[in-house]
This record gives structure tokens, C-alpha cells and sequence, in this order.
């Protein structure tokens, strides 16, 4: 399927990943939460019925982790019904939807999980999102849940600048390293999801490639960080200690350290 022939729509489109996936889809119409809260069902129907795309793709979400558990009505609403509003609508218009997932739909009791694989999410943030899978399962057919992990990018708050802010205010970063998943680019994501659409319906696991920990991704960053157990560092939302996701449906991404040295040579020139 060649990216600008089909009609698409972006949700999301103001955040780290809508933003890029804006520069793989320079076409699409772009919307962002002004434009169209999904969380509210007859406006959700409404606009896909009014714009009538072939394709809708959806980067919205809440993505505060920590933040979930202390606000998990808007939190559910968000990342669970909406995302079945938005199924119901695409199945009216028989458009293909693409929604974005996490690896934190897992527990971390696996090293690594395939597509199939049991999902029990620890945590708030985790258990909307698979929430948001199952709605759009009960809705529609013709869909793709991408789920990926650990995202970074140019437009939003992400580890990698965060990361670079604390090095330069501390003398040493104290960063966990009993927590392991995949580091994921969101503008590899962006050019592998214009790929995913063409391709069968289904969950994919999408994800740059290599396991590292938070410490090893701190690591690659800054060069004045120190390990420490999550226990040092208690959040509010508990976090699954593995969560790398597994490719077995598509040719894999690039490793992450490439990734990394390309965003920091783009964005921290």
C-alpha cells in the first residue's frame, strides 16, 4: 500500500509519535484533542462518518504511567472506551484502524512476549490499554494494535531528554537496572506502521531492536549515571521488571542503539 493514495486520518496528531507519524503520512488529515476528544462517542462517530477515510490511525492516548493511578476514570475513558468508540466508527465506515498498545500489558513474569502470549497488566496505565484492545476486538475486524515500548522522540517528554536535562543539573543520575524492555524510535515506529497497514489484520509487537535495561538506556545517553534497584526508586505505578516484546509477523526494526545515535545527532546537534 503506498502511503498518500489511501484517504487516512491521525488522532493525536500533537503528540511525540503523532508528530512523526505526520511526516510519514503528509496527507493525512490531522487531528488533535481540540479537534476531537475520542473518549466522547457520538462525536467520535460523527467525524469518521463525516470524513469517511480509508484509514484511521490512532497516537492518542494517556501516557502519564504514574500519573494513571491516581486519575483512572479519565485514564480508562481515554485509553479504553475511546479507542472502542473509534472501532465502532471505522467498522461504520468500513475503515481500517490502527491503535497503539504497550508492553505493559504484561506482567514482566517472561523475559520476553510473543503477540499470543497471556496479557495481566500490573498497573493502572497497563490495564486501560488492554482495556482499549478488547474494546476494539468487540468492535470491529479489520484492525492493527500495535503494541510497542519505551518510546522516544523529537516532540514530547521523553527518558532520552530527560536523561540529558539531569546530567547536566546532577553529578550523578541514579537510574534502575532491574527493569528490562526495548527502547522504540517514534519515527522508525511511524515509517513501520505506513507497512503494517497493508498486511493482515491482528496485533503486532512493534519495537527497535535489543533488551536493555533502564541503566544500560541511561547509559548510551549520559556518561554519569549510576545503578540502582527499583526499590530505591518506588513510583506509584508498579512497572513489570521484563516486558520486551517480540516481532514474529513482520521484518524487524533496527536496533535501538542506532536509533538513539540518530535521534541525538538530529535533535541534540
Amino acid at each position: 500500500m503506498v502511503v498518500g493514495v489511501i484517504k487516512t486520518v491521525i488522532l493525536g496528531a500533537g503528540g511525540m509519535l503523532g508528530t512523526d507519524l505526520c511526516k510519514i503520512f503528509p496527507d493525512a488529515a490531522k487531528l488533535k484533542h481540540n479537534d476531537l476528544d475520542i473518549t466522547k462517542r457520538e462525536k467520535v462517530i460523527e467525524c469518521i462518518r463525516r470524513i469517511k477515510p480509508d484509514v484511521v490511525i490512532n497516537a492518542a492516548a494517556y501516557t502519564d504511567v504514574d500519573g494513571c493511578e491516581g486519575n483512572q476514570e479519565l485514564v480508562f475513558d481515554v485509553n479504553g472506551y475511546g479507542p472502542g468508540y473509534l472501532a465502532e466508527a471505522c467498522s461504520n465506515a468500513s475503515a481500517v484502524l490502527v491503535h497503539f498498545s504497550t508492553d505493559y500489558v504484561f506482567d514482566g513474569s517472561k523475559k520476553e512476549y510473543l503477540e499470543a502470549d497471556t496479557t495481566n497488566p500490573v498497573n493502572a496505565y497497563g490495564r486501560s490499554k488492554l482495556l482499549g484492545e478488547q474494546k476494539i476486538a468487540e468492535n470491529m475486524d479489520d484492525y492493527r494494535i500495535i503494541r510497542t515500548s519505551w518510546l522516544f522522540g523529537a516532540n514530547g517528554i521523553n527518558f532520552v531528554d530527560t536523561m540529558l536535562k539531569l546530567s547536566e543539573e546532577m553529578e550523578t543520575v541514579k537510574v534502575v537496572n532491574d527493569q528490562f524492555g526495548k527502547p522504540t524510535y517514534t519515527l522508525d515506529l511511524a515509517h513501520k506502521t505506513a507497512e503494517i497497514i497493508g498486511i493482515e489484520p491482528g496485533i503486532y509487537h512493534l519495537s527497535n531492536e535489543g533488551v536493555c535495561s533502564w541503566y544500560e538506556f541511561a547509559s548510551a545517553i549520559i556518561d554519569n549515571t549510576i545503578p540502582c534497584t527499583s526499590n530505591e526508586f518506588p513510583r506509584k505505578a508498579k512497572r513489570p521488571t521484563y516486558s520486551a516484546l517480540v516481532n514474529t509477523k513482520t521484518s524487524p526494526m533496527r536496533h535501538w542503539k542506532e536509533a538513539l545515535n540518530d535521534y541525538l545527532k538530529e535533535n541534540k546537534a
